[in-house]
């Protein structure tokens, strides 16, 4: 079959370039070369994305991330003192982003106008060499927002996606590991957001929060990286009855391939793709979960998240970079999906939503 554009709903490009210092204008082998011996974070010299790895695998568009957590003084995970800073922190990842718009290795997508532009540069079969990333700007985790207002600042500068919680609680809502519904202020921001028309990311909601944020949105929903409880038991996944309650509002959400979100029973820093036999054919059984679920395949697409916060250690052994995602679209084939299918989960049901939602 002829190679799919790929939509990946999930990359935490902005993150791998200011916190782990890497730049992605440079080779993956460079990468990984300037990255040997370093132990300052476990999945040093393991990178699978770069812009020429993104063109090489037909990944012309993508969501892409902003992240700053705030954590409070008992909260032992990592993250910004106040959410000034956290929010500072998003803005130096958008000048990031903007700095790679200005020589062209990225172009940032806001509205249905500028995605039909560049889906027609991407699909003129001419060599991906040159063509910028298209970009959505999304957020992960609404710490940063200082107050539920600054959803607007953020809008303004081109952010269409949020995210309310991450890891354990938040000051807007109570993401994985955590429980309770939204708080005043994440009720006040999902206002803010329906009267803007934003995406809503209901990925790391609790299920307290899930269920909440589900009744109370009036508009669109997608999850950009989830998978499936019925795979690995874990509050970090959606249960049967929140895929079918996605369904039912024309979600679509986005397959990723942390293995621990794939492979039940892995020991970070202790388990490895090998051992645990942790291949790509997992993210079609995962695909394949929601499709039989919903009765078709139209809810259910591709959200990686390589390279956030862990690298070829921690994803499946036949993957070595983010083009092997090629590789889905012929595991699906062989598994008797059709083509019109994979197209959808390749490319076609974020495009419905997007076009929907922009």
């Amino acid at each position: 079959m002829k190679r799919p554009l790929i939509i990946d709903a999930h990359l935490d490009l902005s993150m791998n370039a200011l916190e782990w210092n890497r730049d992605l204008r440079e080779s993956i082998e460079e990468i990984n070369r300037r990255e040997t011996g370093m132990t300052d974070k476990p999945d040093r010299a393991k990178a699978t994305i770069s812009f020429s790895e993104l063109r090489k695998g037909n990944l012309g568009l993508i969501v892409a991330t902003q992240i700053g957590r705030y954590v409070a003084p008992d909260n032992p995970l990592p993250g910004w003192h106040s959410p000034e800073q956290a929010w500072a922190q998003t803005q130096g990842q958008l000048a990031w982003y903007k700095a790679m718009e200005e020589e062209g290795q990225m172009v940032m997508i806001t509205n249905s106008a500028e995605l039909d532009a560049h889906l027609k540069l991407w699909m003129n079969n001419e060599p991906n060499d040159n063509k910028p990333i298209g970009y959505i700007l999304s957020i992960e985790g609404a710490d940063s927002f200082v107050r539920p207002e600054f959803v607007e600042r953020a809008y303004n500068y081109g952010l269409r996606a949020v995210g309310p919680a991450h890891y354990g609680p938040g000051r807007y809502a109570n993401g994985t590991d955590s429980s309770g519904r939204l708080n005043s202020m994440g009720q006040e921001l999902l206002r803010r957001m329906d009267d803007l028309g934003m995406i809503l990311d209901v990925t790391h909601l609790c299920d307290d929060a899930f269920w909440h944020a589900l009744h109370i949105y009036k508009g669109n929903i997608w999850a950009s990286h989830n998978n499936c409880r019925a795979i690995v038991d874990h509050n970090r996944q959606f249960s049967d009855e929140m895929i079918k309650a996605l369904a039912e509002r024309d979600a679509v959400i986005g397959v990723a391939l942390d293995a621990w979100m794939m492979v039940p029973n892995w020991v970070r820093g202790v388990s490895t793709p090998e051992s645990m036999n942790c291949t790509l054919e997992i993210m079609a059984d995962n695909i394949d979960h929601i499709c039989q679920l919903t009765g078709n395949a139209n809810h259910v697409a591709i959200g990686s998240d390589l390279d956030g916060a862990f690298g070829r250690e921690q994803c499946p052994y036949d993957l070595h970079t983010i083009a092997d995602l090629q590789k889905v679209p012929l595991i699906l084939e062989k598994r008797g999906y059709t083509n019109e299918d994979i197209e959808k989960i390749a490319n076609g049901n974020w495009l419905r939503f997007l076009k929907k939602a922009l």
